[in-house]
């Protein structure tokens, strides 16, 4: 699942005309370099979520991404949110584990394909999460203080407490179990719901980006992580 619907309240003024996943980062939109990831991975088919400037995003999926099945999980009428997203999304996506991407980030990968390395590594009897994250030192562009603690093996144990830093930055890719997505509340929440019962459960677990991330989400972001692309 592709995570499209956002308002893109941060990279005003360009998503004034358009929706945040078609502003163009080192000469493509955003989106279209989550494709050539997935595309490079062996992902065949992609539910995405639209709610802002809908028919220009599906436009542009129709007309751009013709080797990948296309699945619409249409929220013009109410954005859900990350986590309502996925309950909206529930049949589309299946009763098998699945990849979902955000949209507004963008990653080069080390010394193997990160989406390949997190399939290889799910173990379903574990795990309801797996995440790739970033150390908070390595999170270009990314104002945060971090999201996750993790433990040796690799589990996660906490989020980060008010008033510290974490470790660890989720970086918008993740393989799910659709046991996750239960007992949801009406209307538009946060995947956090899921996460932190995934926590709880000791089955939600991070594996270390080895490559580049960058947290596109200001137009000030887009100039400088095409400075570092331009250095490669």
């Amino acid at each position: 699942m592709v995570m499209a619907a956002g308002l893109g309240k941060r990279m005003r003024p360009l998503t004034a005309t358009r929706p945040k996943p078609l502003v163009e980062v080192a000469g493509k939109p955003l989106i279209d370099h989550v494709f050539d990831r997935l595309r490079a991975a062996g992902v065949k088919r992609a539910v995405v979520n639209v709610h802002y400037l809908a028919d220009a995003m599906e436009a542009h999926l129709r007309n751009r991404v013709k080797d990948i099945e296309i699945v619409i999980s249409d929220e013009r009428r109410q954005l859900m949110e990350t986590g309502g997203g996925l309950v909206q999304a529930r049949e589309l996506i299946g009763d098998k584990p699945f990849l979902c991407v955000n949209s507004d980030n963008l990653w080069v990968d080390g010394p193997v394909d990160a989406i390949r390395q997190l399939a290889a590594l799910w173990d379903d009897a574990r795990m309801d999460v797996l995440q790739l994250v970033v150390p908070l030192a390595r999170a270009n562009n990314h104002g945060g203080k971090g999201d996750w603690r993790i433990d040796a093996h690799g589990r996660v144990t906490e989020h980060r407490k008010p008033g510290r830093l974490a470790p660890f930055v989720n970086t918008g890719v993740q393989i799910l179990s659709p046991r996750v997505i239960e007992a949801w509340p009406e209307g538009p929440f946060s995947t956090m719901l899921f996460w932190q019962r995934a926590i709880a459960a000791g089955r939600m677990w991070g594996v270390v980006h080895q490559g580049l991330w960058f947290d596109v989400g200001t137009p000030m972001a887009i100039g400088a992580t095409e400075a570092s692309l331009s250095e490669m």
